[in-house]
């Protein structure tokens, strides 16, 4: 279940979490560019430090502008609260950071990001934190991995990068919700305007806001939306939400804040020890961006539509990998989590594999070759050499990122000036 709002979307796009500012009457939230905030009397600041009170300390903690960022995505979530973070990466550390502890594992997708295989396979083992990546299109796999005593978690991509896969949630949410375990769901290449986790039993939401939410690639964020339904008491899995918290007094978290003992958690002990904050300019622009994300992600899937039916026909393109299409096999699942949706950016592979790519890549003119995607401007990559490059070729191939893969994030330009730019480029590819 999510958080009921008696608004529509795009209203919650524009208005949640905001008001004018009390001191000046501003409408447009504004930007709180200091580090620390004057306390009220010695008592105000005690009742602050010991976690009685709501209010601002630090801005490593929290930070006005910053706040009405996590508001607003975490009512676009339908979820309790948020914290933000300073990028998508820094978003699933933080909620690692809550649930694990050394000597804990997680099972993930196999089909992810290329940066979050490594950060799970490698730099999360520095932890003592495991990782079991299974398929999660084989429910027999998760639940046997999910039966292992030290699991803590099962994570997936609503819809995955670069290959649209998508993971069918309502199942996932089951297994893991049997395991005792939350599902974490990374909604980046969805957003909330295609997909929301936690309608089919996602307990937290994963975002890199620097995609879809900002939108204009030029503001780097992270987001851990919780949704406030998973009891964290239920089992002794998770101390640091259940168990007193020494540099708080003792304090229990889920004891004492209930279903937003995740949230207050990510700030009070994980911003205030990891540090992975997010800049008030960067949520300023987050929050600018995240008003027309109901608009550019119908630009977005209209024009992906486009360039889709173009790519599936051409001669030179070998195939084409978009939920979207008819005869994919995740088909019934865009139906079914995205409203018939799949995003806007997706894969394919140009005959003539690697070197073909390579040449395609180079050859674009009005797509950008860059790292990025869920811009308004449309992107193109070689993930292999790329974001994917750290991985083994076994590990590209599984992750959806093959050498002969091409990942393209259709922007909000003329559709047949895009069909225009990859015809000329195919032509010298």
């Amino acid at each position: 279940m999510t958080q009921e709002s008696p608004y529509g979307f795009e209203t919650l796009a524009i208005h949640a979490g905001a008001a004018p500012d009390p001191a000046t009457g501003a409408r447009s939230t504004p930007i709180y560019q200091t580090t620390a905030y004057v306390f009220d009397d010695a008592d105000h600041a005690a009742s602050l430090f010991n976690l009685q009170d709501y209010g601002y300390i630090y801005s490593r903690l929290g930070n006005p502008t910053v706040s009405v960022l996590e508001e607003r995505v975490a009512a676009l979530e339908g979820g309790r609260g948020a914290t933000a973070t300073a990028s998508g990466h820094a978003a699933q550390m933080l909620a690692m950071f809550t649930l694990m502890e050394p000597g804990a594992s997680f099972v993930a997708a196999n089909k992810l990001y290329g940066g979050s295989v490594t950060q799970f396979m490698r730099t999360f083992q520095k932890f003592g934190w495991d990782c079991e990546m299974v398929n999660v299109d084989d429910f027999a796999a998760v639940e046997a991995a999910l039966k292992k005593p030290t699991v803590k978690a099962l994570f997936c991509e609503s819809l995955a990068n670069p290959g649209g896969v998508i993971s069918d949630l309502e199942p996932l949410a089951e297994l893991a919700h049997a395991a005792g375990v939350p599902l974490i769901v990374d909604n980046t290449m969805a957003s909330p305007a295609l997909c929301r986790p936690f309608e089919w039993g996602a307990d937290i939401v994963i975002h890199s806001t620097t995609k879809f939410i900002s939108g204009h690639g030029n503001a780097m964020g992270g987001m851990v939306v919780d949704s406030g339904n998973f009891n964290w008491a239920q089992n002794d899995k998770f101390p640091s939400l259940t168990q007193p918290e020494p540099a708080y007094h003792g304090l229990n978290f889920f004891e004492t804040f209930g279903d937003l003992a995740m949230t207050v958690h990510g700030h009070a002990v994980g911003l205030r020890d990891l540090g992975p904050t997010m800049a008030p300019m960067n949520a300023f622009l987050a929050i600018t961006g995240s008003e027309t994300l109901p608009l550019r992600m119908e630009r977005h899937c209209q024009n992906a539509a486009e360039i889709v039916q173009f790519l599936n026909t051409h001669p030179k393109v070998a195939w084409v990998s978009y939920a979207g299409l008819e005869g994919n096999k995740y088909k019934p699942l865009a139906d079914k989590y995205l409203g018939g949706k799949a995003g806007s950016v997706f894969t394919f592979g140009v005959k003539g594999g690697y070197e073909a790519g390579l040449k395609l890549v180079e050859s674009c003119e009005l797509f950008s070759h860059l790292a990025n995607l869920g811009d308004t401007r449309s992107l193109i990559l070689h993930p292999a050499s790329t974001t994917h490059r750290q991985l083994t070729e076994e590990q590209q191939i599984s992750a959806g990122a093959g050498p002969d893969v091409l990942r393209i994030s259709i922007g909000l330009e003329t559709a047949k000036d895009l069909i225009a730019d990859l015809e000329q480029a195919m032509a010298g590819a």
